[in-house]
């Protein structure tokens, strides 16, 4: 197990902390940067849900190896 999966919990608690401290210090910037929309969809969130999928998917496809040399996609047609 990686450092940061031994202690993600740690890391966890301290993003809470940074987070409401952050909120508490600049919160004008934090309400307005919160308010940002685009089609009903929070920007913030929106990013940060995109970011994690793609570092999901990034570590999937580098831990499954090579995949297109077992042979899993068939073979391009010639013509």
């Amino acid at each position: 197990m990686s450092v940061f999966e031994r202690y993600l919990t740690v890391w966890v608690a301290l993003c809470v902390v940074a987070g409401v401290v952050l909120g508490r210090l600049a919160l004008s910037f934090f309400q307005s940067f919160g308010r940002m929309e685009l089609a009903r969809v929070n920007i913030p969130v929106g990013v940060l849900v995109k970011v994690t999928v793609m570092m999901l998917v990034v570590k999937v496809v580098n831990e499954s190896g090579p995949w297109y040399e077992r042979g899993i996609l068939p073979e391009p047609a010639n013509s």
